[in-house]
């Protein structure tokens, strides 16, 4: 029993050896990983807040294009009355 517990002894330190070694740099470098990806992400969400606001910003007058819209129907057929009397006259 003696050289199996001594054996098993042995197993059990390379594999807390492992884990410290191995296991728990690559988990650290993985989540390292991650978090930069996160990271980048959230400069991108905010890149994409401000521009909208931006062009939220920019489309304000918008609304005011229906009322050109309708100006510009009223002033063509005030324009084509004008053009009619104006070829009579002539």
């Amino acid at each position: 029993m003696d050289a199996a517990a001594g054996a098993a002894g042995v197993w059990w330190w390379l594999a807390v050896a492992a884990l410290f070694l191995l296991v728990i740099p690559l988990v650290l470098m993985l989540a390292q990983r991650l978090l930069r990806e996160v990271l980048e992400i959230r400069r991108y969400a905010n890149d994409v807040l401000t521009h909208g606001v931006g062009i939220t910003a920019n489309l304000a007058p918008v609304p005011a294009l229906i009322e050109t819209r309708d100006l510009v129907k009223r002033v063509g057929g005030g324009l084509t009355t004008y053009a009619l009397a104006l070829d009579r006259m002539l």
